[in-house]
């Protein structure tokens, strides 16, 4: 019996090895194949998501887990109250409302932006405009699901934890309780939480017969509906130029704005894999590009090619909204653009974005942001535009967006952060 029971466990122990090595090997193998499939692996999972529940035993358990973050959300239905004691500080001399737009481009990587030193002039109409560049900005995350609650958190990544950031309230709710206007337009998938309960639009994708397909419309209808919004009796130009003068006239207003305001727009920008879907012909200027949603059908250079052209379409109507905003001279006024993540584009051999943050490339967690501002507002609050430069030079990141936000909108609250307000060193006039 002893001896038996000895050769037993020598053979389970031999067994339970040999699996242990087979599980690795077919690990191994199966890394290595994905990463060399990953061109094509990318564009199935992302245009096919059905695909992923029949991958098992993986798919058991992301369904068990969300399951359980299902179960936890649903306990903690009410949202923690952030910054109750929000007010806006009402400076001497401010005769007309003050309007930010807050653009939150999607999947614009740092390395591809033209003002950051990029090889192509992706970014020639910023370029010769008075805008903010920083060229050295990090992401919450690298997906939108991740980056876009994250970024509008009073913790953001330096303290990051996603079911306290899910369940409180995020910088709209602060600045609206503020007494400040909000309005969240949408181009994309949704505000994941961010503007809950507050004025919000998805963007109809058969809104306009010239700039949107029946499924989507192309990022410039967002500069038409901000100007819908704008109480100016100034004729405001802001026609494509691959379209005839627009009718914004008839445009329906999509909320009541008073006083100051708040505007947040989320483009499709960027969104992959197909990215030729993002920009008119009129700026496929680089190429030969991708014309597929299949990224296994072109080369890296194609791929490159409509990426690149994308962000140049993005530098076209960002351009387009602040000569809107320069028109609109009743408004002292900013804009501030910043990428929600980065992308992929075969780097390691990895496409589209989504990585884990903490083995994330550069490409994935390394995004654009600019800043601009009307005279007007640069007067209202003493701010010295030189400084902003070099101050923009230093290394910043989504945490600093939602201090920086309360701190150009001049609002009290405990949770702003002075040392995160890119802005107030620059200040002649700081909040807080």
């Amino acid at each position: 019996i002893i001896l038996w029971v000895k050769v037993t466990k020598r053979s389970w122990r031999r067994a339970l090895g040999t699996r242990v090595a087979a599980s690795a090997a077919a690990l191994v193998f199966a890394t290595v194949g994905g990463l060399l499939a990953a061109q094509d692996l990318s564009s199935l999972l992302r245009n096919h998501k059905e695909a992923r529940y029949l991958v098992t035993p993986a798919n058991l358990i992301v369904a068990g887990l969300r399951v359980a973050g299902s179960d936890a959300r649903a306990a903690a239905s009410v949202r923690l109250a952030v910054g109750e004691d929000a007010r806006q500080r009402v400076l001497a001399g401010n005769q007309r409302p003050l309007l930010l737009v807050l653009v939150v481009g999607e999947t614009v990587r740092a390395e591809n932006w033209g003002l950051n030193g990029y090889q192509r002039q992706t970014t020639p109409n910023l370029s010769q405009l008075d805008v903010i560049n920083f060229p050295d900005v990090t992401a919450c995350g690298t997906s939108t699901e991740v980056s876009l609650p994250c970024m509008f958190s009073e913790t953001g990544r330096r303290d990051y934890d996603e079911e306290r950031i899910r369940n409180s309230d995020s910088l709209l709710h602060v600045v609206s309780r503020a007494g400040i206007s909000t309005l969240w337009i949408d181009n994309q998938t949704g505000c994941k939480g961010v503007c809950a309960d507050l004025p919000n639009e998805q963007l109809p994708g058969d809104g306009d017969a010239l700039l949107c397909n029946g499924e989507h419309c192309l990022d410039e209808m967002l500069v038409r509906r901000v100007a819908a919004q704008l109480d100016t009796s100034a004729q405001l130009n802001t026609s494509s130029t691959l379209d005839t003068p627009s009718t914004l006239d008839a445009a329906p207003k999509l909320a009541t704005l008073r006083g100051d305001t708040m505007i947040v727009l989320h483009p499709l920008g960027n969104h992959g894999p197909a990215y030729y879907l993002r920009y008119p012909p009129a700026f496929a200027r680089f190429q030969p590009g991708c014309e597929s949603a299949d990224l296994g059908d072109c080369s890296a250079d194609q791929i490159s090619n409509s990426y690149d052209n994308a962000v140049l379409y993005s530098d076209h109507w960002l351009a387009k909204m602040i000569a809107l905003l320069q028109q609109a001279r009743n408004y002292d006024s900013a804009m501030i653009y910043v990428s929600d993540h980065g992308e992929s584009l075969g780097e390691l051999g990895l496409y589209l974005h989504g990585v884990p943050y903490a083995i994330a490339p550069k490409q994935q967690t390394q995004v654009p942001m600019v800043a601009w501002l009307s005279e007007n507002l640069r007067s209202r609050v003493g701010l010295d535009p030189d400084c902003l430069r070099r101050e923009a030079m230093q290394p910043a990141s989504h945490d600093n967006l939602y201090h920086s936000v309360l701190g150009l909108l001049d609002i009290d609250t405990a949770v702003y952060e002075p040392k995160l307000d890119l802005f107030r060193n620059c200040r002649a006039i700081n909040s807080g």
